[in-house]
This record gives structure tokens, C-alpha cells and sequence, in this order.
């Protein structure tokens, strides 16, 4: 039977799926059956910057760094103290989790200003977390704010968070960086263990009748799944930092395509929520008979397989490969 065990962040997975975090992982049951599913990880729900400033009225000077540039972002955060389990909360989920499963606990923070809050990443540490992973989610609304300053934030940030902890750190991107590959060299420079590709942005949609930007909540397609195998197959050949796909994993098939663009995990949610945890054993199931099949020993054989730098023609992860997209439909003649 081929082994499907994979390594991530330093740590030994029976099975490259993890679950990402997500309403799945709040709660020690549901972890347990996840683990019971095969999964190889877990990732906590993250706990938000927002919710560690209602924890405390003294914070260290440097939290509000930059926070002047946008006032307005202030006002479009939910109500975080009835989010999730709160600080004391999370470190009471972590324990939970260790004490529970054998598969590695992921700890997650959302945030991206460096200052004495980040210190909580060490609480984690101590409650049992294997690793922490960083979503640097933010929305830069000022124009006055050039990317480069932003982008120096969360090199800061990650810089850190290192420095706070001792357990391995991934940082979960966004996709609209400029230049993907220079942020991505930068944080790996910083101490990244791992990069996890990509974000997805939940833009809020209009209720033309209230007058009202409403939250808009939509699950991931597969078809979602391309971009990120355009970036993991770039990056895995400029990075030592381990790469998590996230994000239109659905089915083995987009496990197989992952790990052969240079990933070391796939990280499912969506699709789980939709068919339910045990369908995560359906995916490694076909997962061991493609393998099979296709006469792989192991998953790890196949990893980057189909990287940048190992296709025959890098230049399809280029612009040639967009003109040739496009001139490759062609209109049906009208009758």
C-alpha cells in the first residue's frame, strides 16, 4: 500500500489533509473525528487581534503602530467578544485538542500589527500548540499607505512572532500581492517554516433594500484550486519554507495536483462542512488507489513533480501561457 505520511512544519503527518480552520475545529468532538478521518493536522479557528485588545486596556505602545492609518478599518470589525471562544477560551481549546488526538494541534492568529500582544503566540506555545499559524488578513484602505510599508508590517510581524516562540510558524497569504514571489522570499527570510496558499478574501455584498453592506459567506470551488497551483508551483522552487495549498481542495485528484506543484499538504474545509468529516475518507481512500494506480510509493515521491522548475515548459506559469490560453477558444461558427 503506498504511504501517504508527508512532512509540515517539521512534524510527522499521517496523511497530507488538514483541516483548516474553520466552525469544524472549535470543538474537541469534532477534532477527534477529524482525527478519526484520517486527517493529518488540525487548525484551530483563529483568534483575532481584535479580540487580545478587548482582553486588556493596557496595551504595549506598539499594537496601534500604523493604526492612525486606518481609523476607519475600526468600524467595519464584528463584534469579536461573543467570537469564538475568546483568549482564555483558546488556550482552553488547545489543551483540549492535545489531551484528545495524537495528530499535530495548529494554533491560529489573525492579525498583522507587531506589538506586545503577539507575546499571546508564547501562551499558545504553552498550552500545547505544535505550531502556529499566521493570517496576516488586512485590508489597507488608505491610500497614503504604500504596498512596501505594508508589506514591511508583516515581515516585522513574523519576525516577531519567531522571536516570541519556539514551536514552527506558517504564514497564510493573501493572493494580491504584486509581486508574490518577493513577499514570499522575504517572509521565508524572516523565519517562516511554512506558506500557506491562499487566502480567501469574504467580501461583504449590498442589500440594495436596506441600504446595507451585509457579510457574505460563500464555500470554496474547485475551480478556486488553479491559482493556487500556479503559485505553489513558482514558489516551491525559490522557498525553503514549507507550502500548504488552501483553498478548491475537493476531491484526491486536487490533493495529487497540489503535491505534485510542490505542497507538502492540502488543507480542506469546504468541502467537509458540505459532505460532512467523514467524507475525508473518501478523499484519502481514492487518494491511496491513485497512487496505487499510477505506481507511486508514496506521496512524498511525487512532490513537485510538476513544480516550475520540473515541467518542460516553465514558460506555462508565464505570460505565454496566457495568450495561449485565450487563442486556444475558438468561436463555433453562427449558422
Amino acid at each position: 500500500m503506498s504511504d501517504i505520511a508527508t512532512r509540515y512544519l517539521g512534524l510527522t503527518l499521517k496523511s497530507p489533509l488538514v483541516a483548516s480552520a474553520s466552525p469544524l475545529c472549535e470543538s474537541v468532538p469534532n477534532i477527534r473525528e477529524l482525527e478519526d478521518a484520517g486527517m493529518g493536522a488540525v487548525v484551530l479557528p483563529s483568534l483575532f487581534e481584535e479580540q487580545l485588545e478587548l482582553e486588556s486596556n493596557a496595551l504595549d505602545d506598539d499594537l496601534w503602530r500604523g493604526a492612525e492609518s486606518y481609523p476607519e478599518s475600526q468600524s467595519l470589525l464584528p463584534d469579536l467578544e461573543d467570537y469564538n471562544l475568546g483568549p482564555d477560551g483558546y488556550l482552553d481549546l488547545i489543551e483540549g485538542a492535545k489531551a484528545a488526538v495524537d495528530i499535530p494541534v495548529i494554533a491560529s492568529l489573525n492579525g498583522v500589527s507587531p506589538g506586545g500582544w503577539a507575546e499571546y503566540a508564547r501562551l499558545m506555545e504553552e498550552a500545547g500548540a505544535d505550531a502556529i499559524e499566521l493570517n496576516i488578513y488586512s485590508i489597507s484602505t488608505e491610500p497614503s499607505v504604500g504596498a512596501a510599508e505594508v508589506e514591511k508590517g508583516y515581515v516585522d510581524f513574523v519576525r516577531q512572532i519567531k522571536r516570541t516562540t519556539r514551536i514552527p510558524v506558517a504564514v497564510k497569504l493573501s493572493p494580491f500581492f504584486s509581486a508574490p514571489a518577493n513577499i514570499a522570499l522575504r517572509l521565508d527570510d524572516a523565519g517562516a517554516d511554512g506558506l500557506v496558499l491562499f487566502n480567501r478574501f469574504y467580501q461583504p455584498d449590498f442589500d440594495v433594500e436596506s441600504l446595507e453592506v451585509v457579510p457574505r459567506l460563500t464555500l470554496s470551488h474547485p475551480d478556486e484550486l488553479l491559482l493556487r497551483l500556479h503559485w505553489t508551483a513558482i514558489l516551491s522552487d525559490h522557498v525553503e519554507a514549507d507550502l500548504a495549498v488552501t483553498g478548491g481542495v475537493h476531491s484526491a485528484v486536487d490533493v495529487v495536483k497540489a503535491i505534485m506543484a510542490g505542497a507538502s499538504v492540502t488543507m480542506v474545509a469546504s468541502v467537509l462542512l458540505q459532505k460532512g468529516i467523514h467524507h475525508a475518507c473518501s478523499i484519502l481512500s481514492d487518494l491511496r488507489r491513485w497512487l496505487e494506480e499510477h505506481e507511486y510509493d508514496s506521496v512524498r515521491q511525487m512532490c513537485g513533480s510538476m513544480s516550475r522548475r520540473s515541467v518542460p515548459d516553465p514558460s506555462a506559469f508565464e505570460r505565454g501561457n496566457y495568450m495561449r490560453v485565450l487563442s486556444s477558444h475558438a468561436l463555433k461558427p453562427s449558422s
